[in-house]
């Protein structure tokens, strides 16, 4: 059987990327030095695009593959795919779900701990030697028994909120509707509410059209000067200029970040705030999760070839 000609648009691992050599023609995008023309001059060619959450496939890139009948997101977020052109020609989409929830929970959580507990302050202050020359480190804020906000309450939102409950904080969410398997959780349908009796909120939805900047300056402002923000979503969730504007007056306590527009040139003005912990998008970085999800990957581009059903489609 002929392989099917596969748009690569982003670098995989090794062990991803031997065996989708092996299973399929992979064209590179990612190395061409002329896009266009390389789009151009293979486009008519694919049949199939395997990306990452963050890039993506836009309508130009989907235009110029004429044959295209498939598109395998490495990643659980899929809003970087023009879903819109791919209903329109009849393109299926998939993604990564589940194989990453529980890292990603992880990762939240242990954001909050470590911003809470100033860990990456403290370690300096061993590092460098303040703690034998100048004492003590300073008091930080404790997490148990504080109240959680969960914003999105879906795969993920429901890990963070089980290990939230662990901590014993109390644990609200908004959502699009209650959750029948949030048992003892309330649910606050206004964003701004929820922040508002909230002292860690997380954001946790799914981004699309109707999410962006969800968390503006409203629901960051009620938040409040002794609260915490945890994005481990997508970066169009919350508005950054207000977001940083908050944190700059101290109108926001502090937050941590896995994710940022532009990334991963991120605003230089959060380079400049001690009240935010930074970090490089790797919720689900880690050995296991990552081979799942290029399985998932591969294994969603092989069903559709064989003419099998899809294992993780959302369109």
């Amino acid at each position: 059987m002929t392989k099917p000609h596969i748009l690569q648009v982003g670098p995989y691992p090794e062990w991803d990327q031997v065996p989708l050599d092996a299973a399929f023609h992979m064209h590179r995008y990612f190395e061409a030095p002329d896009k266009a023309s390389f789009l151009a001059e293979i486009g008519p060619q694919i049949r199939g695009i395997a990306t990452r959450g963050e890039l993506g496939a836009n309508v130009a890139m989907i235009g110029a593959c004429p044959q295209l009948e498939v598109i395998s997101v490495y990643g659980v977020g899929y809003d970087a795919v023009d879903l819109a052109a791919c209903r329109e020609r009849g393109i299926r989409v998939t993604n990564t779900p589940d194989v990453l929830t529980n890292d990603v929970a992880d990762l939240g959580v242990a954001m909050m701990l470590v911003q809470s507990r100033g860990m990456i302050g403290a370690e300096t202050w061993v590092r460098d030697g303040s703690w034998a020359a100048k004492g003590l480190y300073a008091l930080q804020r404790r997490v148990w028994g504080k109240r959680a906000g969960v914003l999105g309450l879906g795969r993920i939102g429901f890990e963070v909120a089980k290990r939230l409950a662990g901590f014993d904080l109390e644990i609200a969410y908004s959502d699009v509707g209650p959750k029948d398997y949030a048992k003892g959780w309330e649910f606050i349908a206004d964003p701004v509410a929820l922040a508002a009796r909230s002292d860690f909120l997380f954001v946790t939805l799914a981004a699309s059209a109707a999410t962006r900047h969800i968390v503006g300056a409203k629901v960051i402002e009620a938040l409040g000067p002794e609260g915490m923000l945890i994005n481990i979503s997508r970066a169009s969730n919350i508005d950054e200029e207000a977001l940083l504007a908050a944190l700059e007056t101290g109108k926001l306590g502090s937050a941590a970040l896995d994710v940022f527009e532009g990334e991963p040139k991120l605003n230089p003005r959060f380079l400049a705030l001690s009240n935010v912990l930074l970090q490089p998008h790797h919720a689900s970085g880690t050995y296991e999760t990552r081979q799942a999800m290029g399985k998932l990957v591969r294994d969603n581009l092989m069903a559709h070839f064989a003419g099998q059903p899809l294992l993780t489609p959302v369109a």
